[in-house]
């Protein structure tokens, strides 16, 4: 009986022994889908145990730059700085396609509100200070406008979501580009901040009045109220799986890391802040934990895609699929 209890618990310990820990770290926007993937991909391969820190798309550079993680996560490209500081070259694997919603808290709006890019940097440049404010109005017609001050809420960490956002302020104003810019982190003019997705959608939910950027999912899950955008055709468009799948219809890849921008796409439907959101690996030999990666991805590729809609993300364009599966079957 003692050597059978020896035996099973030597089993035992092999097997323990045989499980791949993967670390990952990073943005927080597809946080929903990823966790989704690592639990439904556990049941297939039990072998491969993932744990992934959603702290944001900067904080994820940095720890992947560090190898203090397996992979990074990350909505924003990874800047030539950040690839400089690399021990590896570096490639960006699309995941999924997502929206950055413009969420809103205000008593006497529950649904309906409809912006422009101009008018949402104005916003955000403290320009538009009220809710009733004439160029609101002027795109609401039909709303009651509260004379209400809005609060405006943004990241206060590194965030991709951010970069999304302010890249989308970018194109859509020259003022915006000028006096802040682009970037995981940018010099606010004003607001009040709150760490991760989480945080601003806590801010925004529990304090009337108030505007912030979160992604769909955030949204959609706690039931906020999001604006309408203006596209580029002129359309109001409400973010939804659907308008972010016409964000990248056109989309043409131009470069090898398969980067690249659907920010403020043309085509009828096509929510104006919609992005891809990447997955960071490190090009070296090829060991035991880099080979789980691959494998993880090339499933998350595939068959993972089917998770995407009902999480509220669009799944990748099947020619932008093929292109990445075909490239990290070559790693």
């Amino acid at each position: 009986m003692k050597n059978l209890f020896l035996t099973m618990l030597a089993l035992l310990s092999i097997q323990a022994f045989a499980i791949t820990k993967i670390n990952g770290a990073g943005a927080s926007f597809p946080y929903a889908i990823y966790s989704k993937w690592f639990s439904e991909y556990s049941k297939i391969n039990a072998d491969v145990q993932f744990n992934y820190q959603p702290i944001g798309s900067g904080g994820g550079i940095r720890q992947f730059v560090s190898e203090t993680v397996d992979f990074g996560a990350s909505d924003a490209i990874m800047n030539d700085k950040d690839k400089s500081k690399a021990k590896h070259k570096v490639m960006h694997v699309p995941t999924v396609l997502g929206a950055v919603a413009v969420s809103y808290n205000v008593a006497e709006i529950q649904n309906g509100i409809k912006l422009d890019g101009q008018t949402l940097a104005n916003i955000y440049l403290g320009k538009i200070t009220k809710w009733n404010d004439s160029t609101i109005a002027k795109l609401n017609p039909t709303l009651s406008l509260p004379n209400k001050d809005i609060l405006v809420v943004r990241r206060a960490d590194g965030s991709g979501t951010t970069s999304v956002f302010t890249e989308y302020l970018s194109v859509v104003s020259a003022e915006w580009q000028n006096k802040v810019g682009t970037g995981k982190s940018v010099r606010w003019i004003t607001g009040v901040g709150a760490k991760g997705n989480d945080g601003v959608t806590a801010l925004i939910k529990q304090t009337d009045g108030t505007i912030g950027y979160i992604d769909l999912a955030h949204a959609q899950k706690n039931k906020l109220s999001v604006a309408s955008i203006k596209n580029k055709n002129g359309e109001f468009i409400t973010p939804d799986v659907n308008a972010v799948s016409l964000a990248a219809a056109t989309f043409k890849r131009t470069s090898d890391d398969f980067t690249g921008s659907i920010i403020d796409a043309s085509g009828s439907g096509a929510y104006p802040i919609s992005a891809f959101t990447y997955l960071l690996i490190a090009l070296k030999d090829k060991d035991a934990t880099q080979a789980e990666i691959h494998k993880f991805i090339k499933w998350a590729l595939s068959d993972g895609q089917n998770f995407a809609a009902p999480l509220f993300y669009a799944p990748l364009p099947k020619n932008l699929r093929s292109d990445v599966l075909e490239a990290v079957n070559k790693l």
